[in-house]
């Protein structure tokens, strides 16, 4: 089994002359390769959606973990609702974070995103996900390269220091087009905030609409000097 551990920088080839660019490949492997043992971290994104419908058509019953702030908006709650009813038999977790959000503010302030986003990220996002991964082989993520420059150079499969396993990553070839084309074709649910100008959702206070057309996660952290909830940096 490829680990953390054993990874020596040698991959599977995965073409991407096909109709979701190597991605159902990817995902085939993945779940061939670990079993129940790799886990889907979803955002429940525009990727993500897309992911759980190509997951569905290898593993009906994957773990799809889902990192519950308790800030997100109302309709991503609802669409979480929505993909469980029509992939009934996906196990999707809902992680939260050990303090809540009054013990957070009694401890540290009440706002923390608003002055310490990064510390605000680490209590309710980072470590809630290596809690779930803590012993975890692999898992996946709905990363494309086309969404940042710091997203850019992303691997199907990379080593990742941060949560010591290996992340997989099967849409990096996908553009926003492409994704737009695969919800439309096969009809799938998705977060209504998509279409009031939100590419990139979030936790409700750190998420506003994009503010540049050319960069969808512009509306994420806006003003702040920050481009990552830190969950993808090493």
């Amino acid at each position: 089994m490829l680990t953390y551990d054993t990874w020596n920088g040698e991959m599977p080839f995965f073409s991407i002359d096909n109709e979701t660019k190597g991605a159902l490949d990817v995902i085939r492997w993945a779940y061939e390769h670990y079993g129940d043992e790799v886990v889907y971290a979803c955002s429940f994104g525009i990727e993500g959606i897309v992911l759980i419908d190509l997951i569905s058509k290898v593993k009906p019953d994957a773990t799809v973990v889902f990192l519950d702030t308790g800030l997100h908006f109302r309709e991503t709650y609802e669409t979480i609702e929505k993909v469980q009813k029509k992939y009934p038999s996906l196990r999707i977790v809902m992680k939260k974070p050990r303090l809540s959000l009054e013990e957070q503010a009694e401890q540290m302030g009440e706002q923390l995103w608003v002055h310490e986003p990064n510390r605000c990220c680490e209590i309710r996002k980072i470590i809630p996900l290596r809690e779930v991964l803590t012993g975890v082989p692999a898992w996946i993520s709905g990363l494309r390269r086309e969404q940042s420059s710091t997203r850019r150079h992303v691997e199907f499969l990379n080593k990742d220091p941060k949560f010591q396993s290996i992340k997989i990553c099967p849409l990096i070839h996908w553009t926003w087009k492409d994704v737009w084309n695969y919800v439309y074709k096969h009809q799938l649910p998705y977060n209504e905030l998509h279409d009031k100008g939100y590419p990139s959702i979030g936790c409700e206070p750190c998420t506003s609409p994009a503010l540049d057309a050319n960069d969808l996660r512009s509306g994420r952290w806006a003003g702040r000097g920050k481009v990552e909830c830190g969950l993808h940096e090493s």
